[in-house]
């Protein structure tokens, strides 16, 4: 462990400096590697670190320092048309989509830089890549949005050797990003060149460009390769993550049309979907159940719902937080909020999950709807006592209700203090990221503080 960090921390250092050099636009030639004796020996996994930079310091814009990594709390993605964003970028249109706020040309700049980097290795030093480093090449190509040059280098790389170089694993990881990049047309068709480069695809990567085609809603295709998968004797019969991808997205894009026949359709779909896995002899795992139970709740659905969960138990598969969340959420939109406190209670009862945020927030925005003040006062407690720390509106929405009411604030000052402390400490965590954010109410907060302070 000492040893891997002190690696780690050579790592770094040695991207510090090749960054150094491509920001001061310092040409990649024989004279650089003279004097760069700190650069020896390279290894493969110093390269792809510096591969990977090039990716989050040149494509990144400054909108996307400190977002979250995941993408569920992202609009629905679409086929992107390049053409039509260079057009919009040069008449001065706002790009929207994964490439919205980036820089094209400093864009272009880390890609020149990144294959500079890479033949320079390559001529200067001896350095022979292999696959790990030419697949970080190529996804920096597929995140810059450089097809051609893309397809040309997986060519040339292919040409090397015995073509051990581009691996069935090199395309699977470029159809993912270039799902993730929203251009799915090139990912289908990155999965049907993978003869072309004497790959064959596997379930990963079948379950790969499935996922790609369903965020986008492409559910035609993605069936159609489904039922590819599914014919007797096929190589890549599909498996458990393969119908959980479909169910998944069925639910979550089914909820986003704002149709109630579409939304109909597309949960009969996953429901059926879920029944065939069954009857094929697949084990649904706790993310299938919780797409299907969280799409029937959002849809008042819930005798579906309730049936799925005690399947759930029935077959062993121990409900997460993510379950019982989606079963208070619908309690109390439809303002049953003791049969939501039933299902936290049961929750923290069966040791299913820690009841986070997520969790208490519905419950106490239902009580004060309700006019029990004082019972969502309580949760808030609860809440602080657990070690969460609630919105800040939720905050105001208990202390605006206790005032109207005429009850005292909060009987124990010191939980007052420590949600103001923690609302305070995660905005400025987030103002280290991001600046340019303001919010009122802060400065003049501060201002009163120091008074009651000196």
């Amino acid at each position: 462990m000492i040893t891997s960090k002190h690696l780690y921390h050579n790592y770094n250092r040695i991207v510090d400096q090749v960054l150094v050099v491509m920001i001061q636009n310092r040409p990649f030639d024989a004279n650089l590697a003279a004097s760069a004796t700190t650069f020896r020996p390279w290894s493969a996994e110093a390269v792809s670190e510096v591969l990977r930079s090039v990716t989050r310091f040149f494509f990144q814009s400054p909108r996307s320092i400190g977002r979250q990594k995941g993408f569920r709390h992202r609009a629905p993605l679409r086929q992107r048309k390049l053409k039509q964003e260079r057009d919009n970028f040069n008449n001065g249109v706002m790009v929207l989509g994964p490439a919205a706020h980036r820089d094209p040309h400093k864009v272009e700049f880390g890609l020149d830089k990144a294959m500079e980097f890479f033949y320079w290795v390559e001529t200067h030093f001896g350095f022979v890549h292999n696959e790990t480093t030419c697949k970080e090449m190529a996804i920096v190509l597929a995140r810059g949005n450089r097809l051609k040059a893309l397809w040309d280098f997986l060519k040339e790389m292919s040409r090397r050797g015995s073509g051990e170089l581009v691996t069935t694993m090199t395309i699977t990881c470029l159809i993912k990003v270039l799902g993730e990049e929203g251009l799915v047309n090139e990912a289908l068709t990155a999965f049907y060149r993978m003869k072309q480069f004497h790959c064959r695809p596997d379930v990963y990567a079948y379950n790969t460009v499935i996922n790609a085609l369903c965020r986008v809603g492409n559910f035609n295709k993605a069936r159609f390769l489904l039922e590819q998968m599914e014919l007797p004797g096929f190589r890549c019969p599909p498996d458990t993550y393969t119908y959980t991808i479909l169910i998944s997205s069925y639910c979550r894009y089914s909820l986003q049309t704002g149709c109630k026949k579409a939304i109909r359709r597309r949960l009969w779909e996953a429901n059926h979907l879920f029944r065939i896995m069954i009857f094929k002899g697949f084990v649904p795992d706790v993310v299938t159940y919780n797409s299907l139970i969280n799409g029937c709740c959002k849809t008042y659905r819930i005798e579906r719902a309730l049936e799925l969960f005690e399947d759930m138990n029935k077959r062993g598969c121990a409900p997460n937080r993510v379950t019982y969340d989606s079963f208070i959420r619908y309690y109390s939109a439809v303002n049953e909020i003791d049969s939501a406190v039933d299902m936290l209670r049961r929750m923290q009862r069966m040791n299913h999950g820690v009841p986070t945020t997520s969790s208490y927030t519905p419950i106490i925005h239902g009580l004060c709807e309700a006019g029990r003040i004082l019972e969502a006062r309580d949760f808030l407690v609860e809440l602080v006592d657990g070690g969460s720390i609630p919105r800040e509106f939720t905050h105001k929405l208990v202390c605006d209700a206790l005032v109207s009411a005429g009850v005292a604030n909060f009987d124990d000052d010191d939980i007052h203090r420590r949600i103001k402390y923690g609302i305070e400490s995660r905005y400025k965590q987030v103002e280290k990221f991001k600046p340019i954010m303001t919010r009122k109410g802060y400065a003049s907060l501060e201002t009163s503080e120091l008074k009651t302070s000196t």
